[in-house]
This record gives C-alpha cells, sequence and structure tokens, in this order.
C-alpha cells in the first residue's frame, strides 16, 4: 500500500448571532430566581472569558440547532464554488452535545446538506476529544485510501441546557470560589463558560496547488478510563462508589427531580489529574517520535479556563527543563469561549487566517477531555 499522506486543503467556522459579551450573558441565559448571579464575576475572572456565542435569541429561545450550524459550516467550505460540495467521500461529525440521541448527529448534518450525495458518515461520540476523533477518522480513510476527499467537523451547542427554565438553582459557594478556584467548575462554572459554534476541515490526499495547506504528520489519543472513574457526565449520575448509573435506570420523576441531564463534574478528581494526565502522555509521545519543544513553533492547547494555562506550562516545564515559551501559544478561548469539540477546529481556523503561518512551521495540537480523562494530539506542519 503507497504511503498516502493527509493534508487539511481548507477551515470554516460558523457562529450563531453576534457575540455576547460578559454583561449581556443572563439577557440570553435568564436569572436564577429572577436575580443576577453572585459568583458570575468570580467564574468570569478565572476563565479569562469576555466574548461567547449562543443559538439563542434574548429571552432564551433557540435558533439554530447543532446539526444546523454544523451544515453550515460544511457549506462555508465549498464558498468559493458551491458545486464541490457534491466530490465529498465522508463526513465525520464530533460533538458531546446532539440534538437528540437517535438519529446519529452525523447524518443529522447530512439531512441539512440536500446538495452533497449519497456519502459515508460517521459521529464519532464523546466530549471535547470528539471533534479530534473525526479528524482521525477521515485522516485514517485517506491513509488507507478509501476516500480522497473529506469532511470533519466539531461542533456544540451547550445553550439550551443552561437557559434558567432548565437550570437548577444555583449553589452559591463564594467564599469557596474565592480561595479555590477548582470549585468553580461546578454547574454554575459551565453555566459562565460554555460557547456554541460550529467548524470544518476540508481533507485530503493533496496540498493545495495554491495558498497553506497543513499536512496532518500524526494523530495520537490516549484514555486512563481503566485507571480513573468519571470525572464529568450528563444523563447519568455518580455514585457513592465511583460507578455511574445511567439515565435509564431512573424514573422519569427522579430524572427531572434529579437533574440528571444536568453536566455534573467531580472537582476534586478533575484538580488533581487533568493536567498531571496530560503532561505524562505528551512526555512518552514527544520521547518515541525524538522531538523536542524547540520543534514546536505554535502550540494550540484546549483549555477550559485561563486557570489551566500557567499549569500546563509549569507541567512542560518540569518534565523537559523548559516550558513552550507563551509566545508559541495560540489560544481564542477568551473571545469564542468553549466550544468543546469544535475548540480546536476554531484554533487553527483563526491562526490560519491571521496571516502569520509560513510553510515548514510546525503546529502541536493538544485536546483534555475530562469525562473520564481522555486527551489527543497531534503535529501539522504547514505547507
Amino acid at each position: 500500500m503507497p504511503d498516502i499522506e493527509v493534508y487539511i486543503n481548507r477551515t470554516s467556522a460558523y457562529f450563531p448571532n453576534d457575540p455576547v459579551p460578559n454583561d449581556d450573558m443572563e439577557l440570553y441565559l435568564g436569572f436564577i430566581n429572577g436575580k443576577p448571579s453572585k459568583s458570575k464575576s468570580i467564574v468570569l475572572r478565572n476563565n479569562g472569558i469576555i466574548n461567547r456565542y449562543y443559538a439563542l435569541a434574548k429571552g432564551g429561545q433557540a435558533t439554530h440547532t447543532n446539526a444546523q450550524m454544523n451544515a453550515l459550516a460544511v457549506k462555508a467550505l465549498f464558498e468559493d464554488d458551491p458545486a464541490k460540495i457534491k466530490d465529498i467521500q465522508l463526513l465525520s461529525c464530533g460533538t458531546s452535545s446532539p440534538d437528540q440521541m437517535m438519529p446519529s448527529h452525523g447524518v443529522m448534518t447530512h439531512g441539512w446538506l440536500p446538495e452533497s450525495e449519497a456519502i459515508e458518515v460517521v459521529s464519532p461520540a464523546g466530549v471535547c476529544c470528539a471533534g479530534m476523533h473525526a479528524i482521525k477518522y477521515a485522516y485514517m480513510a485517506i491513509r488507507t485510501g478509501d476516500v480522497k476527499l473529506a469532511v470533519a467537523t466539531g461542533s456544540e451547542r451547550f445553550s439550551r441546557l443552561l437557559v434558567s427554565d432548565v437550570f437548577e438553582e444555583e449553589a452559591q459557594k463564594l467564599k469557596a470560589l474565592s480561595n479555590n478556584p477548582y470549585i468553580a467548575f461546578q454547574k454554575d462554572f459551565l453555566r459562565w463558560m460554555l460557547s456554541d459554534g460550529a467548524a470544518a476541515f476540508l481533507m485530503s490526499d493533496k496540498p493545495n496547488e495554491n495558498g497553506l495547506s497543513f499536512r496532518l504528520d500524526w494523530i495520537e489519543g490516549v484514555s486512563y478510563a481503566n485507571e480513573m472513574e468519571t470525572c464529568m457526565c450528563m444523563g447519568a449520575e455518580k455514585m457513592p462508589d465511583g460507578t455511574l448509573k445511567g439515565f435509564m435506570d431512573f424514573t422519569p420523576e427522579e430524572i427531572m427531580n434529579r437533574s440528571i441531564f444536568s453536566i455534573k463534574q467531580d472537582i476534586t478528581l478533575l484538580s488533581n489529574n487533568i493536567v498531571t494526565l496530560g503532561g505524562k502522555k505528551i512526555k512518552e509521545i514527544f520521547d518515541r517520535r525524538g522531538l523536542t519543544i524547540a520543534d514546536i513553533d505554535y502550540f494550540l492547547p484546549h483549555i477550559s479556563s485561563k486557570f489551566f494555562k500557567s499549569k500546563i506550562y509549569d507541567l512542560i516545564e518540569e518534565v523537559y527543563g523548559g516550558g513552550i515559551p507563551y509566545e508559541k501559544w495560540f489560544i481564542n478561548l477568551y473571545t469564542v469561549g468553549n466550544i468543546g469539540a469544535a475548540s480546536v477546529f476554531l484554533m487553527i481556523n483563526e491562526l490560519l487566517n491571521s496571516g502569520r503561518l509560513k510553510k515548514g512551521e510546525k503546529l502541536l495540537l493538544l485536546v483534555p477531555e475530562s469525562a473520564r480523562f481522555s486527551y489527543m494530539y497531534a503535529m501539522l506542519t504547514v505547507c
């Protein structure tokens, strides 16, 4: 079998509606018990986010579904020649917030693309790593020669779970929030962090004849679920013994009264493990592939909060005797919010459109997922 290389030829992003600044968030999400949040300012100070996007109108009415946003991101790849959308052979769509459990997110996205052909569609599940899994499936399909042209996407739409009429009363722990930023990762933190949007990559076995492409040199991941219990869940509840009880084992009344479909996070597990485990694998990858910090021109880590930036820097510095200089970091969390499975797509799209990239430069991608401690890593070369 020939050694087929894989390239990202085009990138796109779709954000619903106008950006929402911090002061306007509750105009869309609503007030809990009719009162402004007392912890909002503390949470926002820790996460550093100043703008985000909601697939909502003011008052909380939905304006887009996840699949609709995702399809619009796919269409944006073909703005210059819409007829070329018929050339897609594979659609690979990652998300952690599908509009429904069945049908899959991928086929629902395909349903919003009637101008495309009948093609293979796959829907990697998970949380933040789902977008990277979508990229890897497309990468492998091209590498094996199964397809020549694929689209990978990442998208999220959590806002409807955060509006006041479905969001249970926030727990006010202001003193704890001030003294320990990890406490801010409880439900109220998620309310002031999550954002909506979609992004897409057009991938093929050839670089662009004109303009820049990215060669996907390698992409790999790891799960520590064999040794770690669940940290974050939705549609389930964590039991005292650490096991997970899924929604199908609750009565309809329990699902409502116990807020089974809200997002929950185990703060102690998160604080003790999310950065450390991510560093464990990156050291193994660097050693195995003979990489050094000097090989990296841009570092694109998906982080959920500004709070983690220095933690990641310190860990890499400890492992290698020197951190990745901050001037090599590229993060857009602060201006677009945390869009989970789409975040890595959005960073690459924004960096590509910044005009800063030069041929030969290398981008290291890092996407952690706290659900049960999974991580994805990749290296891109600008060509």
